[in-house]
């Protein structure tokens, strides 16, 4: 059992940026963020497999989100640039322990077997 301990979430101003990161008790295959709005699915944002690896991004944080990851650390971090207001959400650190991700099905929530209990953003404007 892997537990995955967030941190970094706050409340900033549109275009500001914050860095959220992720602990993990062991090693997963992948490990990425997925977020949720009040009212909305959870939707997958970035995975990445290892710091050799490319990463998968969600189309809406593509140019401003980069998701690193430090395996020796089994740590995952996202750093979020140029936030906006639709960026307000829940986000929860995701890890999987099964092979078979790619860049088709690397947002799918049944994928992962490990969730972190999630750190709020907001971002006003």
């Amino acid at each position: 059992q892997v537990q995955l301990v967030e941190s970094g979430g706050g409340s900033v101003q549109a275009g500001e940026s914050l860095r959220l990161s992720c602990a993990a008790s062991g090693y997963s295959y992948y490990m990425g963020w997925f977020r949720q709005a009040p009212g909305m699915e959870r939707e997958g944002i970035a995975t990445r497999y290892s710091s050799f690896s490319s990463p998968y991004y969600a189309d809406s944080v593509k140019g401003r989100f980069t998701i690193t990851r430090d395996n020796a650390k089994n740590t995952v971090y996202l750093q979020m640039n140029s936030l906006k207001p639709e960026d307000t959400a829940m986000y929860y650190c995701a890890a999987s322990s099964r092979p078979g991700i790619n860049g088709l099905n690397w947002n799918h929530r049944h994928l992962y077997n490990y969730w972190g209990q999630g750190t709020q953003v907001t971002v006003s404007s």
